[in-house]
This record gives structure tokens, sequence and C-alpha cells, in this order.
């Protein structure tokens, strides 16, 4: 990694990229402390301001976070926080209690055209494809369908999904050493067909939600690829705007 101070302006942002490679190399792992803004500033050879700038942006992206009188810390998916991170699903009561996963099925296969294009792979890439089902207070609320990289996700198997009692991004990050970064994601209203229905226990033909969503870890590279469909009878998809 550079050590050398960066030349192009904004200064602020070229540090930024400096801790951001420091990140993806594996420098801070998640959780972790990163050095005070003035062992960074020392490092960059800039202002101690400069670093707070760059530090201020990162934390206002979820990629660090500030504790007050502790430090900063590279954000993890292992705190309870960044749980409704991603998953916008918040019950009509407020209750955001966590919701349980339970791995339905997990297998190997050949990516086909729409799989690589999402994902970036070549035809044919080995890929891992898992379903999945998302109950709040015991109620099946969510049925995904996820796609990932095979190279990405060695070992990754159904028997460690059952085993696993947090998050699935927790798991891709203690398990597999990655961290989510960002998402797109893309919404539409759907009906349930019958199997849908039947795993979600609502009529063939009632109104769902859609969404597909594809992920990326550092160097804004995508590592899943996911379609779930919502059932909204009880939940709505909150999306805060700035």
């Amino acid at each position: 990694m550079a050590q050398e101070s960066p030349t192009f302006s904004p200064l602020y942002r070229q540090i930024k990229t400096l801790i951001l490679q420091a990140l993806e190399a594996g420098e801070w792992r998640p959780g972790q402390a990163i050095p005070s803004e003035q062992e960074l500033a020392a490092r960059f050879s800039v202002s101690q301001g400069t670093v707070r700038k760059a530090i201020d942006e990162m934390a206002a992206e979820n990629l660090l976070i500030r504790k007050q009188g502790k430090g900063t810390f590279v954000a993890s998916h292992n705190d309870p926080r960044a749980l409704f991170r991603f998953l916008r699903l918040v019950p009509m009561d407020g209750d955001l209690s966590h919701p349980q996963s339970i791995p339905l099925d997990c297998w190997r296969a050949k990516a086909g055209q729409e799989a690589s294009r999402m994902l970036g792979i070549e035809l044919g890439a080995p890929i891992i494809i898992v379903r999945r089902l998302l109950r709040f207070a015991m109620k099946p609320v969510v049925i995904d369908e996820i796609y990932l990289p095979g190279d990405v996700f060695p070992g990754l198997s159904f028997e460690m999904l059952q085993g696993w009692n947090g998050s699935l991004y927790s798991l891709f990050e203690t398990r597999f050493g990655l961290r989510m970064i960002r998402a797109q994601e893309r919404i539409r209203a759907v009906a349930a067909d019958r199997s849908t229905g039947e795993a979600l226990k609502v009529p063939e033909g009632t109104p769902l939600l859609s969404v597909e969503r594809v992920t990326y870890t550092y160097g804004d590279k995508p590592v899943e690829w996911r379609r779930g469909l919502y059932s909204t009878a009880e939940h709505f998809y909150l999306n805060e705007l700035n």
C-alpha cells in the first residue's frame, strides 16, 4: 500500500481511497479499531482534518463506525445494528425482532446468462444457489433465491447454513472474509404462484413484493445476486431518503 501523500484533489477523497485499499487488503478486520486520526495523518502526511473528513464520509456510508470515547472501528455484519441496513422489511407494529433464517436448499451449478451478467462472471462459471426462508415471529415472510460466485464461497454448504445462528451476511464475513458494502435493488409487484404461496402460507395470487438485489464488496465487485419474494400482509418496505 502506498505511503506517500496523494497529489490529486480533493485530498480527503484520496485518503478515503487509501483507507479503503487497506480495508480491502484486510489490514483492519471487521469489528477492529483502525489507527487514530493522528496516526493516519502521520502515515499519509496530511492534516488530521483531512483524515477526519475522509473518515466522516466513510462513517456516513456505514463502512466505519465511530464509538464515543473508544475510537473508530471497521463496520461489521456481526453488529446487531447492521441487520436492517439491507433488510428493509419492517413489521407494521414496529417490533424490529430479528428474523429467523431457515435454509431450504443449497446446490452448485454453472452460471447461465443472467447470473453471469449480474455477478460479472464468465458464462458457465461455477456458482452456488441458496434458497432460504425468513420468518418473523414464527411467520414466513420472505423467500429468497440467492446466487453466489463459487470461487468466492468455497466450502459453503447446506450443513454450514443450518449450523449458523447469525445473519447470512455475518456468515459470509466470518467464514469467507467477505464484507458487503452496498447493494442495488429493483422492486416490483407480483402475484404469488402456488409453490410460493405454500411457502409463505398465503393464497395463490396474493400480491407480493419482488425484490431483486445485487450486493457489492470492496472494489465495487458484485458477489451476490438474490431474488426475494416478500409478503406484506403484516410488513412494509421502509426506505429512508436523505
